[in-house]
């Protein structure tokens, strides 16, 4: 071998030596650590101590609702109670000023009657009076409706709760003392409230 063709082989051998070989990729001795339970819990989740908590509010605000169910439930009932009551005391002070006119239309009536059995009516009498009882018996139909009605008297037994003893006689033979023999003005109730006291004379032992 000559010089020259040495030399080539020595420099062919050192280019080689100077090439780098594949670069190793680098191993990543490092593992991801594990998350910790208490950073993977949502922020949803709750302690026992926080649910007891929650259960505790639910249950005073439940109770607060039926408490104030329980007050509107009275609120309204009262209301009702007062309406119904005002309603009964505007009929109460209707009737009481109809009484005076009712008084002077059965009185008329009752004069009426007495002039009819002397006989002293006519056409134009009978007329009017036809017309008078026509009139009182509406009004009286009209107080029916509201619930008015008279109080019983003549041969009832005196009640003080119903009647006004004004006057007192001997009691008739057969009649008992105590028994109401006459009634002097006619009493009026609006359902169980009395309106005006039946005005009557009563029977006694003397």
């Amino acid at each position: 071998m000559s010089k020259e063709q040495k030399e080539v082989l020595d420099r062919e051998a050192s280019s080689d030596e100077d090439v780098p070989g594949p670069a190793s990729d680098p191993i990543d001795t490092e593992s991801d650590s594990p998350e910790d339970d208490g950073d993977r819990a949502s922020t949803g989740d709750f302690t026992l101590e926080e649910l007891r908590a929650l259960a505790d509010q639910l249950e005073q605000s439940q109770d607060q609702i039926k408490r104030q169910a329980a007050e509107f439930q009275n609120y309204r009932r009262r209301t009702e109670q007062e309406k119904a009551q005002m309603v009964e005391f505007g009929k109460k002070l209707v009737v009481e000023r109809l009484l005076d006119v009712i008084d002077d239309f059965r009185r008329s009536l009752d004069a009426a009657a007495e002039a009819a059995e002397d006989g002293e009516t006519g056409p134009a009498f009978e007329s009017l009076q036809s017309g008078v009882e026509m009139v009182y018996s509406k009004m009286m139909d009209e107080l029916s409706k509201l619930g008015v009605e008279t109080i019983d008297a003549v041969g009832e037994r005196f009640d003080e709760d119903l009647h006004e003893a004004l006057m007192q006689q001997p009691a008739p033979e057969g009649t008992d003392p105590g028994t109401v023999l006459a009634e002097i003005q006619k009493g009026y109730r609006l359902g169980d409230r009395v309106i005006r006291h039946a005005r009557v004379v009563v029977a006694t032992d003397v």
